[in-house]
């Protein structure tokens, strides 16, 4: 007899670690909220020819094969489908074969649907995703990884599911069943695409009725945000009719509790699974795929001007015509970087940071960059603006020589860009820090006079095409001296009265560390401002890194990679091929 029953306990076990197989989360008789005009299927399934609704009421995990490289981790894919149906079915296609690849044991998780009557539109999607994860943490002995490294990667109602599942979870959804619910139901990460129904004027469970907008207009009281809640990552189309500010307001919450996240913003991009490639940065840089490789110094990336084929150096102001002079300031002045085989007459204006106490043209916030942009076919202006901050007699504001500087260097280069082939009208600015401050400057602002116009130079206008912030810092009024004190996240944090947002403000890359000092907020309310002005722009927030996240960091993280984010956003621009 002690045979039979070791023989059938391996059966068993064999049977719950085979790949494909729907395991039902429920003891039969059990399911609480029980619906029978609900189903437990993939909309692929329910296509197939002879499939019974009868036969699919209950919902299930379907395990993948293990995969090859084990790292230890388990990421359970959940799809959207409004809560009437789960019909992701390509997206947990391509997440399962992704993930699998990079040693994650995948597992599909399908629940109830269509919407329960008489009960919140998510309610039964709930209490079976806490059962779900119960089991998934159950097995994690079994099937060889760690029980709290388990995440969730989600699309729409599916990412509504997993907000709950990642901010929730010391709610329960259920009366207890079994043994089974003594097991804890909180995940350890979450990639979250298009999270729907998560504010106030979407919550009955259609889109955005004002888009995310308006003083009232505020997170959902369901997500409690409680001690358990896990490291996030936010992908979200900046015309998404389920509004993307349903996802700066999620970060926004998790970094006033220090939470870890990430925020990846698509301009022009619509109701979908965005940026997996964020998403797999994330999960290097929190460690769930390998453990960080040491940090590199981005300038022994980018050592030489190798494509530099032309150099050119002039001052931007003539002899006795800098306003406001200060002898501790210095001459101010621009390069011109000019690569040998052109590959776009755009030009990209880069200059540093550094508080405007300093800044450096040749420094990690500006030479890596230029090489960079160079190597790609494209040129480059470095400029060095006037430092350190005007003098406190003078009554100036610490940005007011520096923003000066930048206008006349943006009509210097209007000027002289088709001397070199360039297109005047094709000019984009990108600083770091203050430098991403005057950046703000210089891309809201340009129809404001920032000196008195004194030859035919200045009639030229000094708005640009296109800006890129890295780490801006001084633009919200919790930090318009300093670091920001509450962090951007104070409702009091508003955004300083020098950014006019004037009829010729174009749209924006922002790159920003979440725990930067000089708040991520800075970024995202900027961006917020944007949209609602019906300008496009895109936004990327990393996890767990602080100022100056670029100078040092490790390969495989959205840190090492940012250059790229400067590419891609380019690309998207028509600027690069």
């Amino acid at each position: 007899m002690k045979k039979i029953i070791i023989t059938l306990a391996l059966t068993l076990l064999a049977t719950s670690i085979q790949a494909g197989k729907h395991i039902y989360i429920w003891p039969k008789g059990k399911m609480p909220d029980m619906r029978s005009t609900q189903i437990a299927a993939m909309t692929a399934d329910t296509k197939v020819e002879g499939f019974r609704p009868d036969k699919n009421r209950q919902p299930y995990l379907e395990w993948a094969d293990a995969p090859v490289h084990p790292n230890g981790s388990c990421i359970i894919t959940i799809s959207g489908g409004g809560y009437n149906s789960t019909c992701d079915d390509a997206y947990i296609r391509q997440w399962t074969e992704r993930f699998t690849a990079l040693g994650f044991q995948c597992v599909n998780f399908v629940y109830r649907t269509p919407r329960p009557e008489g009960l919140p539109i998510y309610q039964t999607a709930w209490e079976d995703g806490q059962r779900a994860i119960r089991m998934v943490r159950n097995e994690a002995g079994k099937r060889g990884f760690d029980a709290e490294r388990i995440g969730t990667i989600s699309m729409s109602a599916g990412s509504h599911l997993a907000l709950l599942l990642a901010t929730s979870s010391q709610t329960p959804a259920y009366a207890k069943t079994d043994a089974l619910d003594e097991v804890p139901c909180h995940i350890n990460f979450a990639i979250v695409n298009s999270p729907a129904y998560v504010l106030s004027d979407s919550k009955g469970g259609t889109p955005n009725v004002r888009s995310g907008y308006g003083p009232d207009v505020t997170i959902d009281t369901i997500f409690h945000f409680d001690n358990k809640t896990c490291p996030i990552s936010l992908h979200h189309g900046g015309t998404d009719q389920y509004s993307p500010n349903a996802s700066t307001l999620v970060f926004r919450e998790l970094r006033k509790r220090k939470i870890p996240a990430e925020l990846h913003l698509f301009p022009n991009k619509g109701h979908a699974a965005l940026g997996l490639e964020r998403g797999v940065e994330f999960l290097q840089q929190m460690g769930f795929i390998t453990p960080l490789a040491p940090q590199v110094d981005i300038m022994t990336r980018f050592p030489h001007d190798n494509d530099r084929a032309q150099y050119y150096k002039e001052e931007i102001w003539p002899s006795g015509k800098i306003p406001y002079p200060q002898d501790n300031q210095g001459t101010p002045y621009i390069e011109w970087h000019i690569p040998a085989q052109l590959k776009t007459t755009a030009i990209q204006i880069i200059y540093s940071g550094g508080s405007y106490m300093s800044n450096n043209p040749n420094g990690f916030e500006v030479a890596p960059a230029r090489r960079y942009l160079n190597s790609l076919g494209m040129a480059v202006v470095t400029m060095r603006y006037r430092t350190p901050r005007p003098a406190a007699e003078t009554g100036l504001k610490k940005h007011i020589s520096a923003w000066q500087d930048l206008q006349r260097a943006i009509r210097l280069v209007k000027n002289k860009a088709a001397d070199y082939g360039l297109d005047p009208n094709n000019i984009g600015i990108m600083g770091s820090s203050a430098g991403g401050h005057l950046t703000l400057m210089g891309v809201t602002s340009s129809l404001q006079q920032a000196y008195l116009p004194f030859d035919n130079l200045d009639k030229i206008p000094c708005n640009v095409q296109w800006g890129i912030g890295i780490y801006p810092a001084y633009a919200l009024t919790d930090g318009a001296e300093e670091h920001n004190t509450t962090s951007g996240v104070d409702n009091n944090a508003v955004l300083v009265p020098e950014l006019n947002f004037d009829l010729k403000t174009v749209p924006m890359l922002f790159i920003h560390g979440d725990e930067d000092v000089w708040a991520a907020m800075n970024s995202v309310k900027v961006w917020e401002k944007m949209r609602a002005m019906g300008i496009q722009s895109e936004l990327h927030l990393l996890a767990k890194r602080n100022h100056c996240f670029q100078h040092f960091s490790s390969p495989g993280t959205g840190s090492y990679n940012y250059l790229e984010r400067i590419y891609d956003f380019l690309k998207e621009r028509n600027i690069l091929k």
